[in-house]
């Protein structure tokens, strides 16, 4: 079992950057996959990112870079040139080391509680 906790939420005008952190409670390297989802007000969580084949969602590409630091147990979600449809919350996930459906909510069995990203026009 596996505890994620996020942060670096905050407000920023479009164009701007911010970093997401995610800190895991034990080790993932080679255990677990880890990803970032998001949700914004009245959508479904959509997949943003995952580092162990570092998938991105086509709306971010070329924008987000997720990294990891095993040392730390972090895993990091770099988000440049931000955009106001990128405003939502945003969640850490772990699964499966190789897991086939990366896009796919249900194949990470742990989530973080989130962290508000808001991205002013």
């Amino acid at each position: 079992q596996v505890h994620l906790v996020e942060s670096g939420g905050g407000l920023v005008q479009a164009g701007g950057s911010l970093r997401l952190s995610c800190a895991a409670s034990r080790r993932t390297v080679g255990l677990y996959a880890m990803g970032w989802f998001r949700q914004a007000p009245g959508k479904e969580r959509e997949f943003v990112a995952i580092d162990w084949n570092s998938e991105y969602a086509d709306s971010v590409k070329g924008r987000f870079t997720i990294s990891r630091d095993d040392a730390r147990n972090t895993v990091y979600l770099q988000m440049n040139s931000l955009k106001p449809e990128d405003t939502a919350v945003y969640y850490c996930a772990a699964g499966p080391w190789g897991l086939r459906f990366p896009l796919r909510s249900e194949q990470y069995h742990y989530w973080g509680q989130g962290t508000q990203v808001t991205v002013s026009s």
